[in-house]
């Protein structure tokens, strides 16, 4: 899942960064409003996790803009501003959550996980592919109800993939899921990655397929049945 965090502290950034990357979660970060609306253009977010007293301007203008034109990306809102009134206004304004800073990084990947799941979101509970599933909540992947041991960035991977099962996934469209945009990646890392993700499901006797369509992407299929 790829976040956009937008916070003007540098070393609390850092520490939200590397707290999320290792539950699993892909994070830009940008220190102001207007680099938050220039990322969010051309990029897709499953969550923005908004500071509200930024450089150039008040976060809750965001959040208000971005529900004018009908966006409904999930907001969390992390601040120091704790008051009830504080909370209420930023709720009302449109955003999804709202988390008091000094947090922990469990509760904040909590809460973005829920996020995830609400109606309509990118996470359902259970993904479901012949006798390969996700546990989107819990993060884990079974074959024939047998725990399967994988990293955060392959159940990423293999979420992607189930998602759109059957049809092909661009390797942007995945690489966008897996690294935020100032990620170190080399030119192999995703191939790499699926490659890692066949050799667990098939030691697992997964009955899927990630088929590689060369130049294009990759897609996960179920196996063929009887009935055709």
């Amino acid at each position: 899942m790829r976040l956009l965090l937008v916070e003007d502290s540098a070393r609390l950034a850092s520490l939200i960064r590397e707290g999320l990357d290792r539950q699993g979660f892909a994070v830009d970060w940008c220190e102001t409003v207007e680099g938050a609306e220039s990322a969010l253009r051309v990029n897709d977010y499953d969550i923005l996790l908004l500071d509200l007293g930024l450089p150039d301007g008040e976060g809750l203008d965001l959040v208000r803009a971005l529900r004018r034109r009908k966006d409904m990306i999930p907001i969390l809102i992390l601040t120091a501003r704790g008051g009830l009134d504080d909370r209420v206004l930023g709720l009302d304004a449109g955003a999804d959550d709202y988390l008091v800073k000094p947090f922990q990084t469990p509760e904040l990947a909590a809460r973005c996980r829920a996020l995830l799941r609400r109606p309509g979101a990118s996470l359902g509970t259970h993904l479901t592919v012949g006798n390969v599933m996700l546990d989107s909540a819990a993060r884990a992947v079974t074959v024939a109800d047998m725990h399967v041991d994988a990293t955060p960035r392959e159940v990423d991977l293999l979420e992607c993939l189930l998602r759109r099962a059957g049809h092909v996934v661009a390797k942007p469209v995945l690489e966008g899921a897996l690294y935020s945009m100032d990620a170190e990646v080399t030119p192999n890392a995703l191939e790499a990655s699926v490659s890692r993700l066949r050799k667990r499901l098939a030691a697992a006797d997964a009955d899927v397929q990630i088929r590689t369509v060369h130049g294009v992407g990759y897609a996960l299929f179920a196996p063929v049945t009887a009935d055709g």
